[in-house]
């Protein structure tokens, strides 16, 4: 009976592999046709062809001391996010520009190696070195891709065409503030205490004032100053096409919108998924300032020796298979730039008919907070913030995770849902082999997202038990 069953587990692993090669040789196609699609569509409604992570146009793009060195920043009322001229390469992740084909990988799968037909041989070998010239050609322009976005081009405080210009997803550009959006909450004059709430990827704000802000106690918003935060690109905050969202723009906007603006000297951070890598950024930063940090579902995904650390974390959050689903859809979003930015084109951007629909199916009966959150994005925000975080700071996360250890000595503790498909419970367990006296809370039955979602009551106690500890 074990050995049948085993036999049935290979059959079906071997299966989905062969799935995943047919569907993701499929995507490669069509995001390449996508691309000069693009391309088309962009010079006739803007009368300019915007580059892409695509094709090299050069021999040599980064040279050899990894510094990329791009004109002056274009000042700019509405985006003035970078703040140097000089960017480091580590800022910016090698996975946005270097994505292997899993076609290329052909020859290497169980089931190929069955086939002995020369022909079909030869045409495997054919579409594998197209497909590695595409996605890992190591000669792409990547300073041409860099100064079209922030270097000797106008910014484009409008949006663009694919992307929603209604006045909720635009209000930014028509704010004479150059800020986050911020919605704060408790004792706003004398505050004891301050909490940052950081929200995670294609998310907003309301994750935290929907769920966490009514359920906390009235001594609590009477002692603590509540910030919740619109990420750089997300919600209601700025979304400027000429960012490439990287961690230090992220962390510039939260200085200057929460930390200057409020004159914020220290403070507790919670925060979410890829917000914990923001978090632990800012916390590292300030070392003196932050009494408590509180990280749910960290997607710290451990490379081993001799791996590349920004594609192994790639690979782990976006494997290309079709099974499990929620695989399947990260690494859609993860591997196809043009692909990604026509779910964006056909959801954010008409996110007010599904809006509608969803009211009219439910009857108006259905809190759409997250799903509001979800729309409320643009395709270069998600594009970049995706690879330049998680991907991006996967090198980094040792040394964040060294300081918080050596150099503070705030309370750490970590929440995780038992069933999180997305980022596993391993990854809460790999920051607390790093930082021993952080607390690891394992809650059963909860996922990514009712690790907070239906359990707001039991969380915002939670919350405050650990604040009210760290200021004892």
């Amino acid at each position: 009976m074990a050995v049948s069953m085993d036999k049935y587990v290979s059959v079906l692993s071997l299966m989905i592999e062969f799935m995943s090669l047919i569907v993701f040789s499929i995507l490669d196609l069509v995001d390449f046709l996508l691309c000069y699609t693009y391309k088309v569509a962009d010079f006739s409604f803007e009368a300019e062809c915007k580059p892409c992570y695509c094709f090299s146009t050069t021999k040599e793009a980064i040279p050899d001391n990894g510094n990329i060195l791009l004109s002056e920043r274009v000042e700019s009322k509405k985006t003035g996010c970078l703040s140097s001229s000089k960017l480091q390469q580590d800022g910016i992740s090698d996975t946005l520009y270097t994505r292997s084909s899993l076609i290329s990988k052909l020859s290497t799968l169980t089931i190929v190696s069955h086939l002995k037909t020369e022909t079909i041989s030869a045409v495997i070998q054919q579409i594998a070195k197209f497909m590695k010239g595409r996605f890992t050609s190591t000669n792409f322009n990547i300073i041409e891709m860099l100064q079209g976005k922030i270097g000797g081009k106008q910014s484009h405080p409008l949006p663009r065409w694919s992307d929603c210009d209604c006045e909720t997803c635009n209000a930014w550009s028509f704010s004479t503030s150059d800020t986050l959006f911020l919605k704060a909450e408790g004792t706003l004059d004398n505050a004891e205490e301050n909490v940052i709430f950081i929200h995670g990827f294609i998310s907003s704000s309301a994750f935290w004032t929907e769920t966490l802000f009514p359920n906390f106690s009235k001594s609590a918003k009477s002692r603590y100053r509540l910030f919740a935060i619109d990420l750089l690109g997300f919600g209601k905050s700025p979304k400027p096409n000429d960012s490439l969202y990287t961690i230090w723009e992220h962390l510039e906007m939260i200085e200057r919108s929460v930390l200057e603006r409020n004159k914020v000297k220290s403070f507790h951070i919670v925060a979410h998924s890829l917000g914990c890598i923001i978090a632990l950024a800012l916390a590292v930063k300030y070392p003196d300032s932050v009494k408590s940090l509180t990280l749910v579902a960290p997607p710290y995904f451990r490379a081993p020796k001799g791996e590349e650390a920004t594609q192994y974390v790639m690979r782990k959050l976006a494997p290309r298979r079709v099974w499990p689903m929620i695989a399947f859809g990260a690494s859609i979003v993860c591997w196809y730039e043009h692909i990604g930015r026509t779910i964006c084109l056909v959801i954010c951007k008409n996110h007010r008919v599904w809006e509608f629909l969803i009211r009219l199916l439910t009857r108006n009966r259905m809190r759409t907070y997250l799903i509001d959150g979800f729309f409320c994005h643009t395709h270069n925000a998600a594009w970049h913030t995706l690879h330049n975080i998680i991907c991006g700071t996967a090198g980094k996360m040792e040394a964040y995770l060294d300081v918080l250890q050596k150099n503070m000595t705030c309370n750490v503790n970590i929440f995780h849902g038992r069933d999180d498909e997305l980022i596993p419970v391993q990854c809460s367990y790999n920051v607390q082999s790093r930082v021993p006296r952080a607390r690891v809370h394992i809650k059963e039955k909860k996922d990514h997202i009712t690790i907070v979602v239906g359990r707001q009551k039991a969380f915002a106690r939670e919350l405050q038990e650990i604040w009210n500890s760290s200021c004892d």
